[in-house]
């Protein structure tokens, strides 16, 4: 599945808010966003206008991996 290509950080951390991420906090123009679900994980995003292609595939596999979902299943569900 492809990625979009113009996600900003921001954006991807709306759409985490559906797997139980919030952010935590905000050191200059990267997020820390942390969940509970299925035991604590924290992501680091930056707060940039668009993501590159591999910071997002790298933040929906670590994501995917912490869940035990597929990482296409994952791209389908969040975009």
């Amino acid at each position: 599945m492809k990625l979009p290509r113009e996600i900003s950080g921001e954006e991807l951390a709306k759409l985490l808010k559906k797997y139980g991420h919030e952010i935590t906090r905000q050191t200059g123009s990267h997020m820390r966003l942390t969940t509970t679900a299925k035991g604590e994980h924290h992501i680091t995003i930056p707060a940039h206008k668009y993501l590159k292609i591999g910071t997002l595939s790298s933040i929906l596999s670590d994501i995917a991996i912490h869940f035990k979902i597929d990482k296409g299943d994952l791209i389908k569900e969040l975009f």
